[in-house]
């Protein structure tokens, strides 16, 4: 696995996408004796999480008895919605104790470990949401636009930045920043494989870089070729569930929608969760 992080040359807003529907007609398989369910982009919607991660409960009593029960995070936990520390606060509490977890990183996520890095990275962090996750977390962030009037001005806002920066080091819970550090590339399970964004075409894994995994759109949404797993993904919204022969799309744009998804995975069976809006 290549590291190949970085965020300069990324599109890091999509358009909901317009698919057509889909048909799968591939068999695959979830682990025996196992019971997956897949949950897509969160961002900062803590009152979906609860709703959906609820509605999983209540299905998986109906499992068979000895089934074990992963829930697997696709990432984007955090950015574009108020809710963002709330939402690291569940994901850690003992709320998902009768479940097995896999916790995903998403682009977002990267974004907060690249600014706790780089303070000057703030200023576009907040373009695509990261002002919502410092918000939930009690900081304000400094008035970008307004460096742009002068030299004096520009100076100032970096100051403000950096005091920011600063504080929220030094205020971020460190089992937080624990949870950050911990995430995972990608899982894989039977013959599913799961990750952020997708995938490069004919690139095996071990080839693919974590840049491609976090921030991969077209070529991999475009393409047509099938990979040796079914890919279950988040990061580009879409109007509905995407579901094929090649991968399973569950990015609904939670945090405008109000439809947060989650696939689940038993045996040769596929099915869909969602959150209905309000």
């Amino acid at each position: 696995m290549r590291k190949g992080f970085g965020l300069q040359q990324q599109t890091v807003e999509a358009d909901i996408r317009h698919e057509p529907v889909a048909t799968a007609t591939r068999v695959s398989k979830a682990p025996a004796g196992e019971c997956l369910y897949a949950i897509g982009d969160i961002h900062g919607r803590r009152d979906l999480l609860e709703k959906l991660v609820e509605q999983i409960r209540k299905d998986s009593q109906s499992l068979p008895g000895g089934t074990k029960r992963t829930i697997v995070f696709l990432g984007d936990y955090i950015d574009r919605g108020l809710q963002s520390r709330d939402v690291i606060d569940f994901l850690i509490s003992d709320q998902l104790s009768d479940f097995e977890t896999v916790f995903l990183m998403g682009n977002h996520e990267e974004a907060l470990l690249r600014f706790l890095d780089d303070a000057s990275f703030g200023k576009q962090w907040v373009r695509y949401g990261g002002g919502e996750t410092l918000y939930s977390y009690g900081f304000q962030p400094p008035n970008t636009r307004a460096s742009l009037r002068s030299h004096d001005a520009m100076a100032e806002a970096q100051k403000a930045w950096e005091m920011v920066w600063t504080q929220f080091r030094e205020r971020l819970p460190q089992e937080h920043l624990e949870f950050y550090r911990s995430l995972k590339p990608y899982h894989i399970a039977g013959d599913y494989l799961f990750v952020h964004a997708g995938m490069r075409p004919d690139t095996p894994i071990e080839e693919q870089t974590v840049r491609d995994l976090l921030w991969i759109r077209d070529e991999f949404l475009d393409d047509s070729r099938e990979f040796d797993h079914v890919v279950v993904h988040g990061h580009t919204p879409a109007e509905d569930v995407h579901h094929d022969n090649r991968r399973i799309g569950l990015d609904t744009g939670a945090f405008i929608s109000g439809r947060l998804s989650a696939a689940k995975l038993f045996g040769k069976d596929v099915s869909f969760l969602e959150t209905s809006p309000a």
